[in-house]
């Protein structure tokens, strides 16, 4: 293969990753708001709730994502042992439930979050242009910060039998969504008060996520204001560079505008 086309496959896999980062957001925007309460409600198609179907392949799409665009070890190992207990958790779920599958799916859950987390992460704070996909990471990252705290919160209420008050964390079609709605309550402090923390640890936990909700779109947007600000700043320097003339037609500007664009978040993914 030529080094044209090596070149071409790398630029078409990078613009991928980028496209990737919306995708795992629909992906988990469904899985967190559609899929979960149709599993509540009871909806079911040939007898197998349609969470279940619709949860695991999601699942497999969030994992998949999170190798393409990460080219770490560490996170590909990660994502292949998650992918392991969630494909055991499902099936096990279809022949003989027990809370042995929940700690399998929490798990999962927790391992997928933590990636998203760390991979989307690095690259929404790091130094470019502030453009879509950045946007899009921001949510992502905050929607998997949620998604942390219900692994967490679901550990908790299986090792610490009525460590919340107002939800039980048996096998249900139920838990996922309850814990799913008491995490983004407690993330973003809207407190209803139907669901609350007993045992200490439960209200450490909850604390922990409060404090984070309220740190996160704060520091993000500071984060985002100055990479805005910045980048201002270097293109008007671009901008007076070339109307003074400092830069020949043969001459590479050290701040020129090709070196100030980025065609978006891809360049952070490797490690």
């Amino acid at each position: 293969m030529s080094t044209q086309n090596i070149g071409g496959l790398n630029s078409s896999q990078e613009r991928w990753k980028d496209r990737f980062i919306s995708i795992l957001t629909l992906v988990l925007i469904l899985m967190l708001f559609v899929f979960a309460p149709l599993q509540a409600a009871g909806i079911t198609v040939v007898g197998i709730t349609v969470f279940q179907v619709l949860g695991l392949a999601s699942a497999l799409v969030l994992i998949g994502g999170v190798l393409f665009v990460s080219a770490s070890p560490i996170v590909a190992a990660a994502m292949i042992a998650a992918l392991a207990m969630a494909v055991w958790a499902a099936f096990a779920r279809l022949t003989a439930p027990s809370s042995f599958d929940v700690y399998l799916l929490a798990g999962a859950w927790f391992i997928m979050s933590v990636a998203l987390i760390f991979v989307v992460g690095r690259a929404v704070f790091a130094t470019g242009r502030v453009n879509y996909h950045r946007i899009v990471g921001a949510v992502l990252v905050y929607l998997s910060i949620a998604m942390t705290f219900v692994a967490l919160f679901t550990f908790v209420g299986l090792l610490i039998p009525k460590a919340f008050s107002g939800m039980l964390f048996e096998d249900s079609p139920a838990l996922a969504s309850n814990v799913i709605y008491f995490s983004f309550v407690t993330l973003t402090s809207t407190g209803y008060g139907d669901i609350f923390p007993v045992h200490p640890v439960a209200r450490s936990l909850c604390n922990f996520e409060t404090i984070l909700g309220q740190l996160y779109p704060a520091t993000l947007l500071a984060r985002l204001v100055s990479l805005e600000i910045e980048g201002r700043r270097r293109r008007r320097a671009t901008s007076a560079i070339g109307r003074n003339g400092r830069c020949g037609v043969a001459t590479a500007c050290p701040l020129s505008e090709g070196k100030l664009k980025t065609s978006g978040l891809s360049q952070y993914f490797r490690f």
